[in-house]
């Protein structure tokens, strides 16, 4: 029985990790969504030429788009309000990213699995895909409005 018991503490004690990391994954990537977005928007002109080259329709819509998603997302995110839902269009930004401006890295995501984790928007994306799975953890305004008003 002592190995079960082991094996219950430190099962306790990871669990315990679980509400710091998440904390620090939305702190810390919630600010560069932020700062990425904020980079876009700031420089439109460069990113409608970027998203034209890609051929992406509607370059300056889909540049405001991906701007004030990233932007309002990562704020979001960074406080752990509504970050479930700040999660989806972050996580749909990073997908579109991978299908565009990194395709050749999606195509060789089996033969080549380092060149696709490589890739800027891999853990953009892991990161979203985590808090949309898991929520933002106990140091939220979700949960501190959860417990409040739920």
């Amino acid at each position: 029985m002592p190995i079960i018991e082991t094996y219950r503490r430190l099962t306790s004690l990871f669990d315990s990790l679980q509400a710091p990391l998440l904390l620090l994954l939305r702190l810390y990537w919630g600010s560069l969504f932020f700062m990425a977005g904020k980079g876009k928007l700031t420089n439109i002109g460069r990113v409608v030429d970027f998203f034209s080259s890609l051929h992406i329709p509607m370059p300056l819509f889909n540049a405001y788009l991906v701007g004030f998603t990233e932007l309002i997302g990562g704020a979001l995110l960074f406080l752990g309000l509504f970050s479930r839902l700040a999660a989806i269009p972050l996580a749909i930004s990073m997908v579109v990213a991978y299908l565009t401006a990194h395709i050749e890295a999606t195509h060789q995501i089996f033969r080549d699995p380092e060149n696709f984790i490589s890739q800027a928007p891999f853990l953009f994306l892991l990161t979203a895909l985590l808090v949309l799975a898991f929520g933002p953890g106990r140091f939220s305004v979700d949960t501190f409005l959860r417990k409040r008003f739920l």
